[in-house]
């Protein structure tokens, strides 16, 4: 009974861990695998590394994108880091 005492505290670290760390980085994980597999031609998209383009070809684990008129790169599909998505609302000339 002392030794199950003993490792309760040991336990609760263990969970309090993986409920902090481990969990949330696999929610992570899954969003950005799900936002790289549904991006679509024609989005906007910003790459890990701060670059915005706009996706002009798709193939399996690569993407071209168009970064400025008439200029295209290729990346790795896995650098797409968000989907540009422009503000919504009016803009105030004031």
């Amino acid at each position: 009974m002392n030794d199950l005492a003993a490792l309760l505290p040991l336990v609760a670290i263990l969970a309090l861990f993986w409920l902090m760390v481990v969990r949330p980085q696999q929610r992570r994980a899954k969003e950005v695998r799900n936002l790289q597999q549904a991006i679509e031609v024609g989005q906007r998209v910003m790459m890990s590394s701060g670059v915005f383009g706009t996706v002009t070809s798709l193939a399996d684990d690569r993407a071209r994108l168009e970064i400025a008129p008439g200029t295209e790169i290729e990346i790795a599909r896995a650098a797409i880091a968000k989907v540009d998505t422009p503000p919504t609302g009016e803009v105030d000339d004031a």
